[in-house]
Order: C-alpha cells, then structure tokens, then sequence
C-alpha cells in the first residue's frame, strides 16, 4: 500500500449524464459543480465540449464562479487522423474551453483500434502519442483514460502497454485504466493494475463501471495496487448500471483504507451532498445505498435494537455521524420494546417506566401492522399514536361527513369536487372544494374546512403520494395504503391511512398530516393545560 494522497476525479456532470433518466440543465451542473467543490473533490469533468452547445456552454459559464478547491475538466477523444491533429476539431473545441485540465480517451483494445477506427497498430499509438503531445505544448494537463483497458489487456497484454507507453511519451499527466464494460473482477483489476507499474513510470488511476456490482469494490482494488486517482460519480449515477458510486469509493478511502485525499473532504457533508445530487437531477434517492441511504444505518429488530442502544457499534460499522448520516430505529411488527423507548426517546417523549405500557403499545402497533398500516415511513402518524396511548393528543377535528364526486365525458373532461363537514370543538364547518383528482380535492376541502380555526396550516403542501395494493391476489377488492408526504417551510413528514377503500385511506393520511402540525404548533399549549 501506498502513502501517496488519493485524487478525487468527479464525472457526474459527463459519465453520470449518460445514464437513463438523467437530464441537467446547464444551471443545474454549475449548482452541483459549487457543492462539489465545496466538498472537495479535486477535478470535475464538466462534460464534452465538442459533442453538444449545452456543454459547450457549461464551460463557458463555469469560469464565473469561485470555486477553492476544484479544477474544472474538459472531456474528449483523441484526434480522427493520425496526420491531421493540429486541425481536428474536437480537440481544437477542447482547448477551447479552456479547462486547466483535459481528459482525452484512447483505444487501448486491439479489437476496438481495429473493427472501430479501422487503424493498425502504429497508427492507433500515433493517434494517442500526437493528441497528447498537442494538448500538452498547449499547457494543459493531460489525463489520457485508456478506454477498455482491462479487456484490453487481457486479450493482448502488449498492445494495451504500447498504447499507454504513447501516452506517457506525448506527455500525459496521469494514466487512468478503464473497465469500461464493467466485468472484470477485483482480483484481477488488482493484479493488472500491480503489473502495469512496472512497464510506464506515470501515476496510475481507475474509471470502473458497475455491470457486475463491483465498480466501488474495483475502485479500491486498484488503490490498494498503487492507484491514486480515482474516478467516479455521485451515487454511482452514468450509463447502464452506472459508474463507480464517490458516495461510498470516499469514505472508504478515508476510514477503511486509511489513506488521506489530495485535498481535505468534508466526508461529515457526504449524505448532503448526495441527497443534493438526487434532488437536482430530479431522482428519486435509493434508501438502501450505503453511507448515505435513509436506510444505511437503519434497525428494526428487536434484538438488534436492543443491543444497538447498548452500543451501537455492535450492528453499525461506522459511526453514522462521520458521513453526515444519521442513526434511524424504525418502529413495525418485528419491533421490540426497545424500538419504541428510542423512538420516544428520538421524539422527546418521556415514557412511564412500566414495562406493561410498552408491551401494550407494542402489541397495538402490531396488530395494526398485521392490518397493513407500516410506520417504518410514517413517523409522524407514529408520534400521533403514542401521543395519544399517553393521553397527550387528541385529535383536534373530527370529519362526520364525506362525499366525492368524480365525473368525466366523451369529451375528456374531467371533474373532482369534495364535500366534507368536518367539526371542530362543537362547531361544524360544511365546505367544497374541487381539484386535480379526487384526493386533491379532499386535501383542498380539508385544508378550507380547517383554516379559519387553524389558519397554520395555510403554509402546508402535499409532496408525495403514495398508494400500495396489499394483498395483490384480491385484484380490486384488496386492501390499499396510502403514504402521504407533507411539507411546510421549514420541515417534512409523513402519514399514513389504511382501508379497503383509497378515498378513506387517502383521507386518514391527509386527516394525520393536518393534525400532526395543528399538534406541532400547539403543544406547548397543550403541555401548560
């Protein structure tokens, strides 16, 4: 193992835009180009600027900002001719973009120089040899990515060397083995990466993608080979199954392999940064990811809660504090007591020390799992439960009447209206309302009922809305829950309502989700009575 610092290449805004249903604006890559360098990364590929006029522009907006720690990346490809590269126009584009660093590709695989380019040996070496030397006289770094290196390699272990020998005699800076198909093994990627120091006398990196699930495992391989550039996108984000995923590569690097990165990263914004990522490309986050996901350091069982209070060290293998991540009890059938005191705990609840009220309130949210309710994402109507088994909530309205019309015509008009009488302490308030579908007309009836008692709640919206079929095999007779996400301007949560019927699950959700912040506002109200 090497000492050497570890370089961070970021290729969100380029690999990471390739991958289905990922699509960024230019101001959305100059937002993620600020937090990325703010995190730390050391160079951010900021896309192609000879392929397309939204990168091209990229890059002429990118000059603007301030940024403290990253060098902005310009990405192409080699020249098309071996004789004609001072006038090829893409890296002629690249220079023009002005990026103190480019990163060109090369074919590294006979296979490719030959069925692809239609090039013989000397003239696919020339290629890389001449495009380097070009960019490099021009004063640029030069990261040369040895496309297909690894099968590459395997297939003619001396082409491949020869044509990463052109890149070091062009002058490249650093030399970057690419798993492009994503199906070589970390014992191989090691033992090749280990073997290639001994034929060129650059610094290595790694670009692996993830077809087989091993671009992080990969990553690190060939760290742990002598790499020390590693390249990669947030939350592995880039074509077919993505690129290697920063998100967990950076941690590693740091609190497993032990090894420090060229520049300092704040690791502790790791989970912000992610969740950034998500919500700028408009995706939706994968809990499970690890370090960041809202699952990475989640327990359920009993047992493992049990002895994760004692010290949770016994079922977390970093402390989540360090990735800016947080510890989460999720409270469903497989709870113990222990789930429930640290969720009460976690909500500032005090609960009587009587172990008959747990197994009480345990057996309750159990039996009502067994229903087809689940809090594990709906924490407030949790909170609203236990508040009540405490006898320290109520609800503060109560809907005595529903009815919705739905109607549409030939015509392909369409028309929702709610009526609800909704009372509140002994007054009843008789509304309608219509909207877009008929649960956005309840949650406008509600919200209208409401607002002359509680005029709070004018600053909520619904953000999510989720239905699930439980038991699939009734078809249309089953039971149905409805996650319902809530937001006001400085806070979410989450409800949920359960019912054969989705109109009634939907409005034991959004009944949750209007009480749930009446209570916020009001419980220190409450607490003095």
């Amino acid at each position: 193992m090497h000492n050497q610092k570890i370089e961070i290449f970021d290729t969100t805004l380029r690999d990471g835009t390739q991958g289905q249903n990922v699509s960024l604006s230019i101001h959305d890559k100059l937002l993620i180009t600020e937090k990325l360098d703010e995190f730390g990364i050391n160079v951010i590929e900021g896309g192609w600027p000879g392929s397309n006029p939204k990168d091209k522009e990229y890059f002429e907006e990118v000059k603007k900002l301030n940024l403290k720690t990253a060098q902005i990346c310009a990405f192409g490809s080699t020249a098309r001719f071996p004789d004609k590269v001072l006038e090829d126009n893409n890296l002629n584009m690249l220079l023009s973009a002005e990026t103190p660093v480019i990163s060109i590709f090369g074919k590294t695989w006979r296979f490719h120089s030959e069925k692809s380019l239609g090039l013989t040996d000397e003239q696919n070496e020339e290629l890389i040899y001449k495009s380097i030397e070009f960019l490099n006289k021009e004063g640029r770094r030069v990261i040369f990515d040895a496309e297909h290196f690894f099968d590459g390699y395997k297939d003619d272990a001396g082409f491949a060397i020869k044509m990463l020998q052109a890149a070091e005699k062009g002058g490249a800076d650093i030399l970057v083995l690419c798993d492009t198909n994503g199906g070589t093994l970390p014992a191989e990627v090691k033992e090749i990466v280990a073997a290639i120091g001994k034929h060129v006398k650059l610094p290595l990196g790694i670009h692996a993608h993830n077809d087989s699930d091993l671009a992080v495992a990969n990553s690190l391989a060939a760290i742990e080979a002598g790499a020390v550039h590693v390249q990669g996108t947030i939350n592995g984000l880039g074509e077919r199954c993505g690129n290697a995923n920063l998100c967990s590569i950076i941690p590693n690097i740091s609190l497993k392999l032990g090894l420090e990165t060229k520049s300092p990263i704040k690791l502790d914004h790791l989970t912000i940064l992610s969740n950034f990522v998500y919500e700028i490309a408009n995706l939706t986050p994968h809990n499970r990811d690890p370090f960041v996901g809202k699952s990475a350091f989640a327990h359920k069982g009993g047992i493992h809660v049990s002895s994760v209070l004692k010290d949770s060290r016994m079922y977390e293998h970093i402390d989540p504090g360090q990735v800016g991540n947080r510890q989460n009890v999720l409270v469903s059938d497989l709870s113990g007591q222990s789930n429930i005191r640290y969720k009460a705990q976690e909500l500032g609840i005090t609960l009587p020390d009587t172990k008959e009220f747990n197994k009480q309130f345990v057996s309750h949210i159990k039996s009502m799992e067994y229903g087809g309710y689940q809090f594990d994402g709906a924490e407030a109507s949790f909170e609203l439960l236990l508040r009540a088994e405490l006898d320290e909530y109520k609800p503060f309205f109560e809907i005595t009447y529903a009815k919705i019309n739905v109607l549409y015509d030939d015509n392909g008009q369409e028309y929702s209206e709610a009526v609800l009488k909704v009372k509140v302490k002994d007054e009843e308030e008789h509304t309608a309302s219509d909207g877009n579908g008929p649960v956005n007309a309840l949650d406008n009836a509600l919200r209208k009922a409401l607002q002359r008692f509680y005029p709070e709640i004018a600053d909520i919206k619904l953000i999510d809305y989720k239905v699930r079929v439980l038991g699939e095999k009734d078809g249309t007779g089953a039971k149905v829950r409805v996650l319902v996400e809530t937001a006001d301007l400085e806070d979410t949560w989450s409800t949920v309502g359960v019912s054969f019927n989705i109109i009634r699950a939907s409005l034991q959700a959004l009944c949750d989700s209007m009480n749930y912040k009446i209570f916020k506002i009001h419980k220190p109200e409450l607490a003095s009575m």
